[in-house]
């Protein structure tokens, strides 16, 4: 019997080609964790960022080369899906990631080293990291973590699977919450966020995990598409089915820093060393997102009038708390945290309208943040007094005075933040709102409006405290990147100016994201 039952188990079809971007990523992280075993240490930290460079570019050639007219499906046993979004959003990742490698790789700006703490393991101001500080050791594990992240990233948009998508979810997470408690300086506030983070990303990972089991136990499958299959059979029959989908979302929420599952964004995003906090601000809210969109159009799709309440509430509760308490912030980082906080509800909107407007509205507001967000804590990186970076709002007094070019590309990511016209941003919100509106969504998009002006509020202020306030008593510099730094500022503000005043092209290149169901 059981040479038969051996019989008809059968391999699973895997096209290589539809995956060479995640083989790639993958690949080049096992990579480096043999540099990082048998690599001189010497000469460790430039061959990892060549190595890391190398992969992304490479993975982003291969997902160029995917033809999403003629490649479209589903592999490894219909775990995966690989659509015109599923393209979109692995390419926009990996763009996302080859930015902030420039920004993680700098080690100019801080007089020692990188942002890193020389050995994580050592206990903050303890003789051993002042040993291996002076050694000038470098953090190199830090790229085959990166790298780990990134290959979650790319499947957690295009799991096609309930058990596939958590999978993805911890091999984004994990590598994450350690790079959050890497911190060269104010180790233990960077230790304390990397411990929050790694504690509410549990909870938000159980509650997806039993949410699962629930929506299994009521569909006998964890595909999506059999999942709505299933949903649309016994629709007057789906009271387990809306209690799993529930718990789903709330893990995905968590993710994308919806409120009232926003706790742990202003914490690690203070705490994380800025390359970190930049890369998480454009990846993970992409990778999130694209996950979230993919669930809720073709899993959950039969549940919207069920949970439209709910997703209402909490659409319309992060923008308000996304922008009141925002306005609250005297550090530039929490800042930008709680900004991050009310996009994620300006993107609910394209979740909650369901349509292909609103998706393609949802896709280019989520590649216009990510490049204006890496692009503002790039700038972050820069602003430096005697401990380190000068993160409270009053030591940005007088900066344009001080660095007028630093200052102005810092004024075009904050106007593009508010959604001021001929900047991204704006693009992003008009496709979205209007998507929304036309699925007769007008109040929400009336609270929408309202938190975007009181938004601009936060933004404006600190544009008036650089240009049009005097400069405080602390002696506050802007640090002269190396060259990847500016490289990843001049990327950033390019494409953000250029999204904003042509933005055409991106819409075309939309008009094949579609989900595959």
């Amino acid at each position: 019997m059981s040479s038969a039952l051996i019989a008809d188990i059968t391999a699973p079809s895997v096209n290589y080609y539809m995956l060479a971007p995640i083989l790639i990523v993958l690949g080049g992280a096992v990579l480096s964790v043999l540099v990082e075993a048998f690599y001189p240490r010497e000469s460790r930290r430039s061959a990892q960022i060549a190595l890391v460079l190398t992969t992304l570019v490479v993975a982003f050639l291969a997902v160029l080369n995917i033809k999403v007219d003629a490649i479209l499906g589903f592999t490894i046993v219909n775990s995966l899906a690989i659509d015109g979004v599923s393209v979109f959003l692995q390419g926009l990742i990996i763009l996302s990631a080859l930015v902030g490698a420039l920004l993680i790789s700098e080690n100019r700006i801080d007089p020692l080293g990188d942002a890193f703490a020389a050995q994580s393991s050592a206990l903050p101001g303890s003789e051993d990291e002042l040993a291996f500080t002076e050694r000038g050791w470098y953090q190199t594990e830090i790229w085959s973590l990166f790298l780990f992240s990134v290959g979650g990233m790319l499947i957690f948009p295009i799991a096609n699977d309930l058990l596939t998508l958590f999978v993805a979810l911890e091999v984004m997470s994990l590598p994450l919450y350690l790079l959050v408690g890497m911190a060269r300086r104010r180790r233990l506030l960077s230790q304390e966020a990397a411990l929050k983070y790694f504690v509410l990303g549990a909870f938000s990972s159980a509650f997806m995990l039993y949410g699962s089991a629930l929506v299994y136990g009521f569909a006998n499958s964890v595909e999506l598409g059999d999942i709505a299959k299933a949903l649309s059979a016994s629709a007057a029959n789906s009271n387990l089915m809306l209690v799993g989908g529930i718990f789903i979302l709330i893990g995905l929420l968590f993710k994308v820093g919806a409120a009232p599952f926003h706790q742990w964004t202003p914490d690690v995003y203070q705490g994380a060393p800025t390359a970190i906090t930049a890369f998480m601000s454009a990846g993970t809210k992409v990778a999130a997102f694209g996950a979230l969109l993919r669930v809720f159009y073709v899993a959950l799709s039969g549940l919207a009038w069920d949970l439209s309440a709910v997703l209402w509430a909490i659409a319309i509760i992060t923008m308000l708390v996304g922008t009141i308490i925002g306005v609250a912030q005297s550090d530039i980082k929490r800042m930008l945290a709680y900004s991050s906080i009310a996009h994620a509800g300006f993107l609910l909107l394209g979740v909650i309208a369901q349509s292909k407007a609103a998706l393609d509205g949802s896709l280019f507001y989520l590649a216009g943040y990510a490049f204006t967000s890496l692009g503002a804590f790039a700038v972050v990186s820069l602003v430096r007094d005697a401990s380190g970076e000068a993160n409270h709002l009053g030591q940005w007094a007088g900066l344009g005075k001080r660095s007028p070019v630093i200052a102005s590309v810092f004024t075009l990511f904050l106007l593009a933040l508010a959604g001021i016209p001929l900047t991204s941003g704006f693009v992003g919100k008009f496709a979205v709102f209007a998507a929304a509106y036309e699925k007769g969504l007008a109040p929400l998009v009336v609270v929408a409006v309202i938190a975007s002006a009181i938004a601009g509020f936060f933004y404006v202020r600190v544009i008036v405290l650089m240009f049009f306030t005097d400069a405080s008593g602390d002696e506050v510099s802007v640090v002269v990147p190396s060259f990847a730094t500016a490289a990843a500022i001049t990327i950033t503000a390019v494409v953000t100016i250029v999204l904003g005043v042509i933005p055409q092209p991106v819409f075309d290149l939309l008009s094949n994201a579609l989900f595959l169901k």
